[in-house]
């Protein structure tokens, strides 16, 4: 009786084993057919416009969730700390940090229908490589770094156009700068000869040291293009350091302004996007980023924003008046190889320290 009743419990336990294997199996399955949910794009703020979406939602029937960052250090920060994003929007200067800090996985051009009709400048920028048909970053748009300034209030700039604006005596307290070191280190270092990427720790001096002259200069630093803008359609300020979004805003106003393009060139920018290397499902990470290439945003990109779009052949029915305004030639890569395209700093911390302490005393 007793050898029947274990026998019997044996049974039962053995069946009630099988059914929570069984059962766990199918959960097990059911997680990985399950759906993923939309894809979620990390990114500045205009770059999350619908006209980015749009061949997405058309696709995929799913609108994807958006979230803004200010700058790419809290963007960093945020995922280091755990955030996970599946599509994100740093610049070309700033994805080294992410990639080396493990925070994104390679991505497959082959899976990208729009990847060609990036202009090949930007398709081979050194470092983008991640082997055969894959790369770190996709170039999404790219602008420049110069100085917007009152063709009215400052006449003798015109046809002469100079950086030392910014320190000439009779502008004092009625310039500024942007607030990042990626754009306010290389152009001031650009300016007295020194290679901000390539820097001794003598030119790294030399730089503070001009840093330091420009503080009593200024009226304001800000990276916010609004107050850029505002500060300069009133006159508060005659010139700004600024991106060409800056001055093409103010001219679309009426103001006038011109954007300086001075003998040795000025800086590019290129932004991209990229991939978290823990991405809820890639295959909707590729097609987000294909449409973040669309034509449609392409075309929006240069008249709706003013950045240049990276998909050089999606504008190719843009009128002329709007490169015109813009100040931008229908040849992205001959107008981007006269320029000098904005890179990773090294010692970028030390040198954050440092502009911040310079800063401090404006």
């Amino acid at each position: 009786m007793r050898k029947t009743i274990v026998v019997v419990a044996a049974l039962v336990v053995l069946g009630f084993a099988g059914y929570v294997l069984l059962s766990q199996r199918g959960a097990n399955t059911f997680a990985k057919n399950a759906p993923s949910g939309p894809p979620t794009l990390f990114q500045w703020e205009s770059y999350m416009d619908p006209p980015f979406l749009a061949e997405y939602v058309a696709a995929r029937k799913e609108t994807p969730e958006v979230a803004i960052f200010a700058d790419e250090d809290e963007a960093f920060a945020k995922m280091r700390a755990g955030y996970k994003p599946d599509v994100m929007g740093p610049c070309y200067y700033e994805y080294p940090r992410w990639q080396e800090a493990g925070l994104l996985q390679p991505i497959d051009t082959s899976k990208i229908p729009n990847w060609n009709k990036i202009s090949p400048t930007l398709r081979n920028l050194p470092g983008i490589s991640a082997g055969e048909n894959k790369v770190w970053f996709v170039p999404h748009y790219w602008g420049n770094t110069s100085i917007t300034y009152r063709t009215d209030l400052a006449p003798e700039y015109n046809g002469k156009e100079s950086w030392d604006i910014l320190f000439d005596p009779k502008y004092k307290g009625r310039v500024a700068v942007l607030e990042g070191v990626d754009d306010v280190v290389p152009f001031i270092a650009h300016m007295i000869g020194i290679d901000a990427y390539n820097m001794a720790p003598g030119d790294w001096e030399k730089v503070q040291a001009k840093l330091k002259e420009l503080i009593p200069q200024l009226r304001f630093v800000s990276s916010d293009e609004t107050t850029l803008a505002q500060s300069l359609a009133s006159g508060e300020i005659v010139a700004a350091m600024s991106w060409r979004v800056t001055y093409s805003t103010l001219r679309a106003e009426g103001h006038p302004v011109a954007y300086m393009n001075p003998p040795g060139g000025i800086f590019t920018y290129v932004c991209g996007l990229v991939i978290h290397k823990d991405a809820k499902d890639v295959d909707k990470a590729l097609a987000l980023i294909d449409s973040s290439l669309s034509d449609e945003a392409a075309k929006y990109t240069l008249t709706e924003i003013g950045d240049g779009p990276a998909n050089t052949k999606g504008i190719a029915d843009v009128e002329d008046e709007v490169f015109d305004d813009l100040g931008v030639p229908r040849d992205a890569d001959a107008f981007l190889a006269t320029g000098l395209f904005q890179q990773r700093l090294q010692n970028k911390d030390a040198i954050v320290n440092a502009w911040t302490e310079i800063r401090a005393g404006l």
